[in-house]
C-alpha cells in the first residue's frame, strides 16, 4: 500500500482523532490526540504496513501549554514510505503508553526520553534511566535546566560541581593537544595551550 493510499485509510478512520496534517519536503507528519496515539501506531503497523519504527523523540516548548511533544518516526520497509506521528502532552501530566509492545526498538528510545525530559511510558516493561545514573534527580534535556549542569549529592558516582561553561560544557578548542587538552573543563589560565599562529602563504 502506498503512502497516499495508507493516508487515506488513516483520515478516513481516524479523523476524530487527528488534529493537524502537514506535507513538507515530500514528508507527511500527523498530530494527534494523546489519547488515539497508541491505537493510531497500532492501526499503521498492522493493517498500513509501517513495519518498522525509526526512532522517538521529544521535543520541550517550554513556556507554552502543552510543554512537550512527542514525535514517532514510522517506515515501511515494502513500500519505502516514511510516516511521522507527533503528541503533545502536559508539563503537569507527562505520561503516555508505551509502544514497545508494537515494535520492540520502542524500549531503550523511550527510557531515553525518559531519562533526557522526564516523560513516563505507561506499561514500558523497564522504565529507568539509560544514560544518567539512577537516582539522579534532573531531566537534562529539558530547556531549564541549565548548560553549566546543577550541582549532584552522589559526589562518588560523578562530578559534583557544576561544569565550566567555557564555550559550553560540550565545545572543545582548536588545539594540537591532544583530547584530553582540548576538553573544556581542562581550560583555565594556567592550562591554556600557547596560541599558534597562522600565516596564509601568498
Amino acid at each position: 500500500m502506498n503512502l497516499s493510499d495508507a493516508l487515506r485509510q488513516l483520515e478516513e478512520k481516524y479523523s476524530f482523532a487527528l488534529l493537524e496534517k502537514k506535507e513538507f519536503r515530500g514528508e507527511t507528519t500527523l498530530l494527534l490526540k494523546k489519547e488515539y496515539l497508541y491505537e493510531v501506531a497500532q492501526f499503521c503497523r498492522d493493517l498500513l504496513g509501517f513495519n518498522m519504527l525509526l526512532d522517538i523523540s521529544s521535543v520541550d516548548q517550554w513556556g507554552q501549554d502543552p510543554r512537550f511533544e512527542m514525535v514517532y518516526e514510522l517506515y515501511s520497509l515494502e513500500e519505502k514510505s516514511h510516516l511521522r506521528l507527533k503528541t503533545l502532552l502536559s508539563e503537569e501530566d507527562p505520561v503516555i503508553p508505551t509502544v514497545s509492545t508494537l515494535w520492540a526498538t520502542a524500549n531503550w528510545h523511550e527510557r531515553e526520553v525518559y531519562d533526557m525530559m522526564g516523560i513516563r511510558f505507561e506499561g514500558h516493561p523497564n522504565l529507568r534511566r539509560i544514560l544518567m545514573w539512577d537516582g539522579y534527580p534532573y531531566h537534562p534535556l529539558r530547556k531549564d535546566f541549565p548548560l553549566e549542569g546543577k550541582p549532584s549529592e552522589m559526589p562518588e558516582v560523578a562530578f559534583s560541581q557544576e561544569a565550566p561553561l567555557q564555550g559550553g560544557p560540550f565545545v572543545s578548542s582548536p588545539s594540537s593537544g591532544n583530547t584530553q587538552v582540548r576538553e573544556p573543563r581542562y581550560r583555565s589560565a594556567e592550562n591554556l595551550p600557547p596560541q599558534e599562529t597562522f600565516i596564509a602563504e601568498p
